[in-house]
């Protein structure tokens, strides 16, 4: 680094904006504006004013010896058109302008080291989460695509269900269909039967007796050739004291007619007195005896529900006739058919 320049002139230090010249035999420094001059042709033995006062002139004639002029000066008066000189203010703004800087510069080299450091560490901590990740994704993608081939066969299983629900329906039409028309021949297989409820059992009874003189009591005249075959029916309910019914196989459903319509007329004929077991010729304890048609299991099921459903709407009158069943509210409304349950339940 040079040595401080010694001023001749000033003694101010010069800013970066002044001009100055260095005398060649002094070496003491000048601003131009303290030599009042802009510009100065600039050779490499200028000299200064006061080097020149003691230096003689060789292109003088006389010998008057010139007069020595200090231009030292106590106050440097600025040039004309050339800025003022720097002040202590501006040196601290610089200062503090050049501290900022360097703050700023170390600050942003700790930011980028802290950053980097950052940036590894992270990098470091998300390596087994995005192991981790890759085997949720691999885990997930599994998931996924056992759960398509659940779909697949949910789907297929739906419309299988749904191909089962239209097929049962169908079948549960031609089941009831069946039902239906194997009730109905159940009953046409019947149609030639009656069956005599109440009567009490004996041991030595002859059933053939006891339906001759129940066609006797009744006015009817019945032959051996007519009752093809008798017997007592089994109890349904074994815990039950009523006694089993007799089924009669008659020769023709005619005949079962024509004994039924003397039975009910005989009943009708005598309220009193209705058919009973002492008309049949059997001792013990008098109990009614009624004579009905002989129904299917089914029909009698539907006949018994009919009666209690009856008794509950105040219908009067229920009967049976070739192996159908009839309701009726009272002698003026008309008939009612009880082809089933449903029927049954739409009754009002």
């Amino acid at each position: 680094m040079s040595e401080p320049n010694t001023w001749g002139c000033c003694r101010e230090e010069c800013s970066p904006d002044d001009n100055f010249i260095i005398c060649a035999k002094c070496k003491m420094a000048f601003h131009f504006s303290c030599l009042s001059v802009t510009s100065i042709d600039i050779t490499s033995d200028w000299n200064c004013p006061n080097c020149k006062t003691h230096t003689p002139r060789t292109t003088r004639t006389d010998c008057t010896p010139l007069r020595n002029i200090s231009i030292s000066r106590g106050s440097k008066r600025p040039a004309l058109n050339s800025p003022s000189p720097p002040g202590a203010t501006n040196n601290q703004d610089d200062l503090k302008s050049t501290i900022q800087e360097l703050l700023r510069i170390e600050f942003n080299n700790l930011l980028k080291q802290f950053n980097d450091s950052l940036k590894v560490a992270i990098s470091q901590e998300l390596v087994p989460i995005k192991q981790e990740m890759k085997d949720i994704n691999e885990s997930m993608s599994f998931i996924n695509q056992k759960f398509e081939e659940m779909k697949t066969e949910q789907e297929a299983s739906i419309k299988k269900v749904k191909n089962l629900e239209v097929e049962n329906e169908k079948l549960k039409q031609t089941v009831g269909n069946l039902g239906t028309r194997i009730d109905y021949l159940e009953q046409q297989s019947r149609s030639s039967n009656l069956e005599i409820q109440c009567v009490p059992e004996k041991k030595q009874e002859n059933l053939y007796t006891i339906i001759t003189q129940l066609a006797k009591t009744v006015d009817y005249e019945i032959k051996n050739v007519d009752i093809l075959h008798c017997t007592r029916t089994a109890k349904i309910t074994a815990s039950s004291s009523r006694p089993r019914s007799i089924i009669i196989k008659l020769a023709s459903p005619r005949v079962r007619d024509e004994l039924l319509a003397c039975v009910i007329k005989y009943n009708k004929s005598n309220p009193e007195k209705r058919l009973c077991s002492d008309h049949l010729g059997i001792t013990g304890p008098k109990s009614p005896v009624y004579v009905v048609e002989h129904l299917s299991p089914s029909n009698k099921a539907l006949h018994a529900a009919t009666r209690i459903k009856a008794k509950e709407m105040c219908y009067k009158y229920v009967w049976v006739r070739n192996g159908k069943i009839f309701v009726r509210k009272c002698e003026t409304s008309d008939y009612i058919l009880i082809k089933n349950m449903d029927t049954l339940n739409k009754l009002i």
